[in-house]
This record gives C-alpha cells, structure tokens and sequence, in this order.
C-alpha cells in the first residue's frame, strides 16, 4: 500500500541538492517533509482508542440498545477524524502558494503575496502548547503588513529532536518560494 506522506523525504534522499522541487506535478498540494514521530503517534492513539470505541459500539448494538450504539459509534467517528486532521495539519506548498494547516484554520498565501520567507531564532511554542521556549522558525512575511505567518517551527510535533530535518523541510520551502515566488 503506498503512503504518500512518506515520498517527500525519500524524494530528497534519492535526488539531493542537484534537485530542489523533486516532484513531477508541481499544482498538487504536498507537504515537503514527513510528519514528525509526535504527530504520528498522537495520531494512532487515537486511532487505537477509535478502535476501541467500534468494539464496544458493536457490543452495544448486539445487547440490543441501538440508541446507545448509535452515540458511541458517533463519538469512534469523530476520534476518528481528530486523528486525521492531526496527520493533514503541517505546511504545504505547491506552484499556488504555500499553505498553513492547523487544527481548526487553513490559511494559504499565494507565492505572489510573499514578501521574505527567512528562518529566524524567536520563541516558539513547544509542541504547541502554551510553554514557549527559544528555536528556529521559518517565518513568511506578506505583502501590504499584517502579522507574520509562521509556517514551521524546530519544535513542534514534527521536527522535535529534528534538527536536520527542519533544516531540509525549511530549505524545501524557501526552494518553493525561489521558483515560484519572489526569491527572499
């Protein structure tokens, strides 16, 4: 079974430097590195408590209280989409822009709209909580002002313990940015 979100760092493994957009379809939203150990296990806890939940909606449903069943299998199905939605929220870049996802908001900025994408040292939030702690982000500043987004952090659920890793993936940005955007 093929699991795309795991090509985008093979990609860079198999072409190195020579190449940075490895990819053939450059309209297609992709994500330029994998997601991180955090997020992949956060996301299949949930999914083994999601299985739970299905064995005990189908044991509810077969003593006979449908109505009970029914809630439970409805909470399985919303465990079920936390854990996706845990797995889709990263950066993501295409010809189009590049595209922030989180948990409950999306924002895209085409590459026109970028003004400077740069790694700077800041205080960033540790695996997204409140805590903050003094890292590395990858930061895009748009057009016309407005707050600086920031796309990626060295200490986030993806690149936590990973400092080459955030190199690469911010390098796969900026590349993105140099051959679509204004170079930063």
């Amino acid at each position: 079974m093929p699991l795309p979100f795991l090509t985008a760092d093979r990609a860079f493994e198999a072409t190195g430097d020579d190449m940075a957009l490895p990819f053939d379809d450059h309209d297609q939203w992709r994500r330029p590195y994998r997601p991180g150990p955090w997020r992949v296990s956060a996301a299949a806890v949930a999914l083994l408590v999601a299985s739970f939940m299905l064995l005990a909606t189908l044991i509810i449903a077969l003593a006979g209280d449908l109505a009970a069943g029914g809630v439970c299998l409805g909470a399985a199905l919303l465990v079920i989409l936390v854990a996706l939605r845990m797995l889709r929220m990263g950066t993501w870049v295409s010809r189009h822009g590049v595209r922030r996802v989180r948990f409950f908001r999306t924002v895209t900025v085409p590459w026109a709209r970028a003004a400077s994408l740069r790694t700077v040292q800041q205080p960033v939030r540790w695996l997204g909580l409140p805590r903050t702690v003094q890292g590395q982000a990858l930061v895009l500043v748009r057009h016309g002002g407005g707050e600086p987004l920031t796309l990626l952090t060295d200490h986030n659920a993806d690149f936590l313990a990973r400092v080459e890793a955030f190199d690469r993936a911010a390098d796969s940005v900026e590349a993105w940015n140099a051959e679509y955007g204004f170079a930063s």
